[in-house]
């Protein structure tokens, strides 16, 4: 079980019959908005409601990399485009939608839909 607290911390729970261990697997100093995984599991995708993407891979216990930071774009959210995990669309309150590489974090594609978009 993944989940975060308001510091911005990313924190797992490992529960297996009555016993579970607490572990402290990030820590990006800004509160996140939503968790995300990939479809098959391997990245986790920290949101932040300033609008910074982090990205976490479980299996190698690292630490979370920012790849991209749209702070100024009134950032509303991220997922992972899918097929497969290499790519990630995030969306503005303007209605831009917008596509970005999960290797490097650099900027693919923009759709602008004219009209302003609201998460609910």
């Amino acid at each position: 079980l993944y989940f975060s607290a308001q510091e911005g911390i990313l924190i797992f729970y490992h529960i297996k019959d009555l016993q579970y261990e607490i572990k402290i697997c990030a820590d990006i100093s800004q509160p996140i908005s939503s968790l995300i995984f990939s479809p098959d599991y391997t990245s986790l995708l920290l949101v932040t409601d300033q609008g910074t993407v982090y990205r976490y891979k479980p299996a190698r216990s690292g630490e979370a990399v920012k790849l991209l930071d749209t702070s100024s774009s009134c950032f509303l959210a991220a997922d992972f485009l899918t097929p497969g995990n290499n790519y990630c669309v995030s969306v503005t309150i303007s209605g831009e939608v917008q596509v970005w590489s999960l290797e490097d974090g650099t900027f693919l594609s923009k759709l602008n839909l004219g009209t302003e978009v609201h998460v609910t």
